[in-house]
């Protein structure tokens, strides 16, 4: 079980949505801004730096994105779905931009491929818990 889980059962809100689901879209994004932190590194120690520019900025922008909404998706006391739903939108965007992009180097960068993986289970957690959140208004 994850702290994520562990923390929402503390003190779970009246929000229908469920708290497992929840807690798996907050492991991901988390799990996504980690890997995006460390390829951005990795990134950064490459002999040809200038071809990593593209997918740097994108880590950078994917890192801040899933930090927001892990954040904001962690607060025991509820959250407004207005504000969630947009953030998980651009949430499952910044993930598809980055995963594309870590997926044209890890053929030749292993730090890219994990990111790739980590970008694609994110952008899927963020797609599930933003469909549990419309369906229920």
């Amino acid at each position: 079980m994850s702290y994520a889980r562990l923390l929402l059962d503390v003190k779970p809100d009246s929000s229908p949505v469920d708290l497992g689901l929840r807690a798996a879209a907050i492991d991901a994004l988390n799990d996504c801004t980690q890997a995006c932190i460390a390829d951005t590194d990795a990134d950064l120690g490459e002999h040809n730096v200038a071809e990593m520019v593209t997918c740097i900025r994108l880590c950078l922008d994917c890192a801040d994105v899933c930090t927001a909404a892990a954040a904001v998706m962690s607060r025991p006391s509820g959250y407004d779905p207005g504000v969630a739903r947009p953030l998980l939108e651009s949430c499952v965007a910044i993930c598809t931009s980055c995963g594309d992009e870590c997926e044209r180097h890890a053929r030749m960068h292993e730090h890219c491929r994990i990111c790739a993986e980590a970008c694609r289970r994110a952008e899927q957690a963020s797609r599930d818990l933003l469909n549990a959140i419309s369906d229920q208004g």
